[in-house]
């Protein structure tokens, strides 16, 4: 079941997003799997702000989580982390639904986000749910920004783009 993230859900947010970039390393991508979870104060604001899900399992607990932004007038899906103990069951799926209903209900026409171009669970499973490529001419100023910061961190050591979806998908 998806639901709105509480304050007492943070801990295992972090939990969840260190646990799923473990699978990074199998890619040499170690810089990557060891990336320090989002701060509580950070994942708090996705709370207040009621752009943060969770998919949590028969007792409550939280076991993938997504946070949104708002970037350009999109819902910019900032981070989705699925536990490996619950992975290939379509809960990250779930979540990116759950995001493009809230965007919907915003008046928002896109659904974005960025990614590592050739790891297999980033944008090649991303097309499979009908995100394209956006191509860097089309970035407005907020996404062109959040590009160059993503290479400031050194995430460009490995190819990243930009992709996008209708939030209403096509018939």
């Amino acid at each position: 079941m998806i639901r709105l993230t509480h304050s007492d859900d943070l801990g295992q947010l972090q939990d969840i997003e260190t646990a799923a970039g473990q699978a990074f390393r199998s890619l040499g991508m170690d810089q990557i799997a060891d990336d320090e979870s989002f701060p509580v104060d950070v994942l708090q604001r996705y709370v207040t702000g009621g752009r943060a899900w969770v998919y949590v399992d028969g007792l409550d607990f939280p076991v993938a989580y997504i946070l949104v932004d708002v970037v350009d007038g999109n819902a910019h899906v900032e981070q989705v982390s699925v536990h490996p103990d619950h992975a290939h069951q379509g809960l990250g799926r779930e979540l990116l639904h759950a995001a493009r209903i809230w965007a919907r209900g915003h008046g928002m026409q896109r659904q974005t986000l960025t990614t590592f171009r050739d790891v297999p669970w980033n944008a090649p499973y991303y097309r499979r749910l009908g995100f394209e490529l956006l191509d860097a001419g089309t970035w407005g100023p907020e996404l062109t920004r959040l590009m160059e910061h993503e290479a400031e961190l050194g995430l460009t050591r490995w190819p990243r783009v930009a992709m996008w979806r209708p939030v209403v998908p096509p018939k």
